[in-house]
């Protein structure tokens, strides 16, 4: 029976969270939906289950009730401890999601919110959010299509979304050690804060937070990007330290091809890209988001043209060592919120489009090339990811390892079994991060071989 259960607003932040435990030697599985692991033959056999609401961008009505629903059913499922995964940006209803999960949980649950990921240089200090020694308003997340943020001062940040009391716990009594943190925390919650932020800057500074807690004997719900989860498990003893679970071939003998889903239109990801195509080897499909937005016959006959050439590269005697598919990365940048007003769309159906074209090029070519020439999948973007699974028909990913914190090996269940993927966030890595990943790639597909 799980006895870890988490909830997370998107795709790519369940297997963030889900590889942590993973790499520490708790089985681990990411499911789309509740209703995909509550109906899962295995699942009393993990350790850990992570759902993922996929809510972020919805209004807060509806976050509540996808989170609330997710939620029960993990109950359902006997999870004893329970974590609201957030974005390390905050982006989303947080506060929202954090009430349909205390709702649910019970009346003496204490929401302890750690956003601090040190592994990825995301940082809280006096309540303010860091992200690699720039402010979180001044990130190019501030201005994020569907879901910006606009607040850099997390407790009021929260205050405005959530219906409880919101505390801080600062840094100065989480450096002063374990038993202060205690003290700090057990004042904050007396003064009637049901939801209490907590300062950290190192890995160690979360260890501290979670010994503390699991010290207090509360009834916490974690709410964090991962680090805090994976410490409190630790310290609770379900959990053995964090290990690397890298194969030992490299696969560089393989003739396959790793193919590049590139949802993501941040700097940060066009630059890997760039860095990643410099290799011969790396064959670029430039395919016209707007056709895709009109839907229709024009999406369909622009699926068909970058199919055909992506099967036409893999016809060859040699294979190209990567096949990158993008729609952002060359032009002028669109505006997906103006899209979407001059066609009459919802909001976030022109982003949905693009997706979906994504995903459905990347089935077809599996189908049609087969899958013996393909080392595994690459995206960018957790909407990208997920649509490329839904085209799949993959509704759960048993995560592995990761290849830099944010940036998560996982196995395909079910359609393409064992078929390996790596979801990768628009904001994470460095330069050579896309290279890195292409690389783990083939060493996952030579796992797989042997």
């Amino acid at each position: 029976m799980p006895l870890i259960g988490a909830v997370a607003d998107d795709l790519t932040g369940a297997t963030t969270t889900g590889v942590l435990l993973a790499r520490s030697r708790a089985r681990t599985a990411v499911f789309f939906n509740e209703e995909a692991a509550e109906s899962a033959e295995d699942a009393a056999q993990l350790d850990a289950i992570l759902v993922s609401s996929n809510s972020r961008p919805l209004p807060a009505g509806e976050a509540y009730e996808k989170v609330k629903s997710a939620t029960q059913a993990l109950q359902r499922m006997g999870v004893r401890y329970f974590t609201k995964r957030i974005d390390t940006t905050l982006r989303g209803g947080v506060g929202v999601e954090i009430d349909a999960m205390m709702d649910c949980i019970g009346n003496d649950v204490v929401a302890v919110v750690v956003p601090a990921m040190p592994q990825s240089r995301r940082i809280l200090v006096g309540g303010f959010s860091v992200i690699d020694g720039v402010a979180l308003i001044k990130t190019p997340v501030a201005q994020d299509v569907r879901t910006p943020v606009r607040e850099n001062y997390i407790p009021r940040l929260l205050a405005g979304q959530t219906k409880r009391n919101v505390g801080l716990v600062k840094l100065d009594a989480v450096l002063a050690g374990t038993v202060c943190i205690k003290e700090e925390l057990a004042k904050t919650r007396a003064d009637g804060n049901e939801v209490i932020v907590v300062d950290a800057i190192t890995l160690d500074d979360v260890e501290k937070i979670a010994k503390a807690c699991v010290e207090l004997e509360w009834n916490v719900l974690a709410v964090d990007p991962g680090a805090f989860t994976s410490k409190l498990a630790y310290c609770r003893g379900l959990i053995q330290q964090e290990e690397a679970n890298i194969p030992e071939e490299t696969g560089e003998d393989l003739n396959k091809t790793v193919l590049i889903a590139a949802g993501s239109a941040t700097p940060v990801t066009k630059k890997q890209m760039e860095v990643l195509c410099e290799d011969p080897e790396v064959f670029r499909i430039s395919i016209d988001p707007v056709r895709l937005i009109e839907g229709g016959d024009d999406a369909i006959d622009e699926v068909a043209i970058a199919v055909e050439k992506i099967v036409g590269y893999l016809d060859a005697e040699m294979l190209p060592k990567a096949i990158l598919m993008e729609t952002a990365l060359h032009g002028e940048l669109l505006d997906l919120s103006e899209e979407d007003a001059k066609r009459g769309y919802a909001d976030g159906m022109s982003a949905d489009r693009i997706n979906s074209g994504l995903g459905r090029i990347t089935s077809l070519v599996l189908e049609e090339a087969g899958r013996e020439k393909v080392a595994g999948l690459y995206t960018t973007g957790g909407d990208t990811m997920v649509n490329v699974c839904f085209q799949l028909g993959v509704k759960c990913l048993e995560v592995i390892d990761y290849v830099i914190p944010q940036t998560d090996v996982c196995r395909l269940l079910g359609n393409y079994e064992g078929l390996p993927i790596v979801g990768k966030g628009g904001l994470t890595g460095t330069e050579q991060s896309g290279v890195e990943i292409v690389k783990r790639l083939f060493r996952e597909a030579a796992r797989q071989v042997g």
